[in-house]
């Protein structure tokens, strides 16, 4: 290849990398990559300024709450797969206008909370699979021209809106056929062209806030509602403020059309406005009516609406009203000929004290009543349930929790004549004690007395209850049996255990979560017949090795039984060691799982070790050395103390004898009959010789052992003193204790004087192998060393003597 085709392919190659490096560097883009196995990309809350790079297999990406402005044409380029895209709570103020081309399959689009100005029809046009989009609370005026919305044809839910809306035109919604939910915040609408939502059917709910038309100009208020009101569409109006007979004249278009689901929160209203509101909805066949957030400027003056038809109403739903001048109001009861046919009647936080209970057969129809988080008491429940009489008597759902109840017995009466009543709701009242009996209506399946006060339970429960629920109260123990029970909850009490099984034979659902449960195990839960649902997390458990092996083999690992709060929520309190460990990560030490066979293995293992240790300690006279070099060390000790005590007195350190005659008792006679004589006797001089030979001076135990002296100080202290040590060895001398003493110090005194001071005498022929084997010094002297043997022959016995002699000396 020629040096310029190199040039060229090398150019070739690296030159487009080196581009897109460039192009990537300048791009200035930050990278995300927060992204989950389900592809969806949490980009929130990160401070990006631009819209950073993600994979681009991402399906969903949300980069609310950033501060980015502009969004670019290349940004989103290659995400063809995204499904969802939120950039909500953002700054931006600049889309480009193919900046959302490529998005084929984008479904949800959320631009709301920006700085759009301008809304753009080029944006939308590439999205033809958009089904939610999101323009809630940007600065523009109006929806823009040409119509913005035209090319989404699988569009379903749209909001739009906010403070600066200012019109809503003709063709503003051209190409919107149908929609399942329409939000549409226009509270400062100025201009509204009749028809402009009438063109979109089917409608589903339709959510609107027009605070400001229905003050300042009841016609477009009118027209508004003329367009979105359907019977089969439920309408939600927020932020009303209804102010005498001309602002709720906008209704008249929605009782015209027929209404039936019709939703108003955060209106305040004054009393003539709901007395107007009634008589434009007479006779309109409305059969749910929600009140949600309601501020009463009034007095509770509603007498002249009485006359009213509302037969159609089905639900009444009131939830969270505030009365501004409390003083002066009256009460409720003028409106409780609304209370005459719907089945469902919620009133909730209204701070209602009692419920109006007609003399005449109404209510009849009354199956559902919730007076959550009112004034009731023990005395106003009476009335509010209808005690003397049977106007309540198709009941089935009764909730008064959070009141001012403490009676257990009284409420228990009152219920006994509803004889439909399937749910009784009554938690969060101020029940401190249980009767021990209670009357109840033999339909009973469902209830509720959590977070009261109650510390033991008593037969007063009804026995035919499918579901109990008493979380948050003070119970210790739970001993009742109730065998019609499929659902039981005791969570937040101080109960130490589970509740026998037995007591509830066809429980399905046990909740136990925070109570003072230390641990569980598999014949608690086998008790239970047909348990499938557990709820004991949050208690302190004792992470014991029955139990970690229990939840790690039985639940963790895929049995029938299953835990609905979670196996996080199931931690060690105790050891202390292994407090805020989840059970089910827990790896327990043998030691502490099996500690008595731990302790009997290793007792096992100690004993066959010692007795091993012990016998090859034995067989190589371990014991014998210690023994010997502790009572080498002492006689040591005492030798030297006798040494410093001459040296203090001034003596010289004198040997007292030329040997030290060590033999057994058993050869004394011929120590005394041959050695002694021959040695320590004077001779008279051969006639060859030049003179006599010198006597010797023997240290022998029988004569030269001080009386009443340790024995073995006397060994050593006649060792010591004598330049040899003569063995007179022999079978005797082996078998003698003495003997071994005298051996076993002289062994010691061998390593300290070198190994030259021992004379071998053999009696009798002995070999090594005959001398014990602990005494390895001796066997190798024999081995080393030469030693006399006691000639039988008596020729022979003059040079024994001679040899002796020299040795000696």
């Amino acid at each position: 290849m020629t040096p310029s085709a190199s040039t060229v392919l090398f150019l070739l190659t690296f030159l487009p990398l080196g581009w897109g490096q460039r192009s990537n560097a300048d791009d200035g883009r930050s990278s995300c990559g927060h992204c989950d196995l389900l592809l969806s990309c949490n980009c929130s809350h990160a401070g990006f300024t631009r819209v950073p790079m993600v994979t681009s297999q991402a399906l969903r990406l949300d980069l609310s709450f950033n501060s980015i402005t502009v969004v670019t044409d290349g940004d989103l380029t290659g995400h063809a797969q995204l499904r969802a895209l939120d950039l909500h709570g953002n700054r931006l103020s600049t889309i480009h206008p193919s900046a959302f081309d490529s998005l084929w399959s984008l479904e949800e689009l959320d631009l709301s909370e920006n700085q759009l100005t301008a809304l753009n029809h080029l944006w939308f046009r590439k999205l033809v699979a958009l089904q939610k989009l999101n323009l809630l609370n940007n600065p523009y005026r109006h929806l823009g021209s040409p119509p913005v919305f035209q090319k989404l044809v699988s569009l379903r839910n749209l909001v739009l809106g906010g403070p600066a809306l200012e019109e809503l035109r003709r063709q503003d919604l051209c190409g919107v056929t149908q929609l399942e939910e329409l939000t549409v915040e226009a509270n400062n609408l100025a201009r509204y062209d009749s028809g402009t939502f009438a063109d979109i059917w089917p409608l589903g709910r339709v959510t609107l806030s027009l605070h400001g038309p229905f003050i300042q100009n009841v016609t477009l208020a009118s027209a508004v509602l003329g367009d979105v009101s359907y019977p089969e569409t439920p309408l939600t109006l927020k932020d009303l403020h209804l102010i005498g007979n001309e602002s709720v004249q906008p209704f008249r278009e929605s009782a015209r059309k027929r209404i039936r689901d019709l939703s108003l929160r955060n209106l305040s209203t004054s009393d003539e406005s709901i007395v107007n509101f009634l008589v434009v909805l007479d006779g309109v066949p409305l059969s749910s009516l929600y009140l949600e957030d309601i501020t009463l400027t009034g007095e509770g003056r509603w007498e002249k609406a009485s006359w009213t038809d509302h037969k159609g109403l089905d639900e009444i739903f009131i939830r969270n009203v505030v009365v501004l001048d409390v003083f002066k109001f009256t009460s409720f009861l003028e409106l409780k000929f609304l209370l005459n046919y719907p089945r469902k009647v919620s009133v909730i936080n209204t701070m209602v004290f009692v419920t109006p209970c007609p003399t005449s057969q109404l209510l009849v129809n009354l199956q559902y009543l919730d007076l959550t988080d009112n004034l009731l008491t023990d005395l106003t429940v009476a009335e509010s349930l209808c005690e003397k009489n049977k106007t309540l008597k198709e009941l089935r759902v009764l909730n008064i929790s959070g009141n001012a109840l403490k009676s257990l017995s009284k409420i228990s009466h009152l219920v006994s004549k509803l004889t439909k009543l399937t749910h009784l709701d009554i938690s969060r009242n101020g029940y401190s004690s249980m009767p021990s009996s209670c009357p109840w209506p033999a339909t009973l399946r469902y209830l509720n007395i959590s977070r009261a006060k109650l510390n033991i339970i008593t037969p007063c429960l009804p026995k035919s209850l499918e579901v109990l629920d008493l979380s948050n109260n003070d119970l210790k123990c739970f001993t009742l049996p109730l065998p019609a029970l499929k659902e039981l909850h005791l969570s937040g009490n101080k109960l130490l255990r589970l509740p026998e099984g037995h007591l509830f034979p066809i429980l399905q659902t046990l909740a136990m979560q925070s109570n003072r449960v230390n641990m569980f195990n598999q014949s608690d839960l086998q008790s239970y017949g047909r348990l499938e649902n557990l709820q004991a997390g949050q208690n302190k458990f004792f992470c014991s090795c029955d139990f970690v092996t229990f939840f790690q083999s039985q639940l963790k690992g895929g049995g029938d039984l299953k835990l609905s709060d979670g196996e996080d929520s199931y931690t060690c309190d105790s050891p202390f060691s292994l407090q805020g460990e989840p059970v089910g990560q827990v790896h327990l030490q043998l030691i502490m799982c099996h500690r008595v066979l731990f302790v009997s293995v290793s007792c096992g293992c100690s004993l066959f070790v010692g007795v091993v240790l012990s016998v090859l300690l034995w067989q190589f006279h371990v014991f014998w050395y210690l023994k010997m070099t502790w009572a080498w060390l002492k006689a040591k000790r005492s030798s030297q103390h006798r040494q410093r005590r001459r040296e203090d007195e001034g003596c010289e350190s004198l040997l007292s004898f030329d040997a030290f005659v060590s033999y057994s008792e058993r050869d004394a006679g011929w120590v005394e009959n041959f050695l002694v004589p021959e040695l320590e006797e004077p001779r008279e001089a051969d006639s060859g010789s030049p003179s006599s030979p010198q006597p010797l001076t023997l240290c022998l135990h029988k004569r030269d052992f001080l009386p009443g002296q340790w024995i073995v100080d006397n060994i050593m202290s006649a060792i010591e003193r004598s330049r040899r040590t003569v063995f007179v060895l022999s079978e005797n001398f082996v078998q003698s204790d003495w003997c071994r003493y005298e051996l076993d110090f002289s062994h010691f005194w061998l390593f300290d004087a070198g190994g030259d001071a021992a004379i071998l005498i053999l009696l009798e022929p002995l070999s090594k192998d005959d001398v014990p084997k602990r005494f390895c010094k001796l066997r190798k002297l024999m081995s080393s060393t030469t030693y006399l043997e006691w000639p039988q022959e008596e020729e022979r016995r003059e040079e024994f003597w001679r040899s002796l002699r020299n040795a000696l000396r």
